[in-house]
C-alpha cells in the first residue's frame, strides 16, 4: 500500500491531548492564581486573568502578562512551569514562542497562559479582544 499524497504526521501537527485529569471550574481557577502569583513573584506586569468558559471552548482561564525583556518573559515562563508543577503536578500540553520570547504561549488545557513583552501585547490587543469574559480579580503583591 502506498502512502502517496499523504502527509505524514509530525508531533507538532498532532494535537495534544486532553488531561488525563481535568480540573474543576474552581480548581482551574486556583491554577489560574497560582500562575499569576508566580508571573508576579518574577515582576510580570499588568497582570490579568479572564474567565473564558463561557465565551470559548479553548479553556476556562487565559492569563496575560507583561514582561520587560525576553529573559523576563522566559523567567515567567518558567516559574509559572514550575509552580504548576509543584502545586498541580501538571505540565503545559503545548508551549509555543519561548526559542523568540517575545510571546511565550503555554497551554495547560483549562488555562492558557500569554506573556508578552509590552509592544507585542498592544499590537495584539488580547485584552480587548477577550474584553466580554469576566475579569477575575487579582493583586499583586506590590499592590
Amino acid at each position: 500500500m502506498s502512502n502517496f499524497g499523504q502527509t505524514p504526521l509530525s508531533p507538532s501537527s498532532i494535537p495534544p491531548s486532553a488531561p488525563s485529569n481535568p480540573l474543576s471550574l474552581e480548581q482551574s481557577q486556583r491554577m489560574a492564581l497560582t500562575m499569576a502569583e508566580a508571573a508576579d513573584d518574577r515582576k510580570g506586569a499588568d497582570i490579568a486573568i479572564l474567565k473564558v468558559d463561557e465565551v470559548s471552548y479553548l479553556a476556562d482561564f487565559f492569563i496575560l502578562v507583561t514582561g520587560f525583556s525576553t529573559v523576563q518573559v522566559r523567567a515567567i515562563a518558567r516559574a509559572i512551569e514550575d509552580s504548576v508543577e509543584e502545586h498541580f503536578q501538571r505540565f503545559p500540553l503545548r508551549t509555543e514562542g519561548k526559542a523568540e520570547g517575545s510571546w511565550i504561549l503555554q497551554d495547560f488545557g483549562e488555562v492558557i497562559v500569554h506573556i508578552f513583552l509590552p509592544q507585542e501585547r498592544q499590537f495584539y490587543n488580547l485584552d480587548a479582544f477577550w474584553s466580554h469574559a469576566e475579569p477575575i480579580e487579582f493583586k499583586p503583591k506590590d499592590s
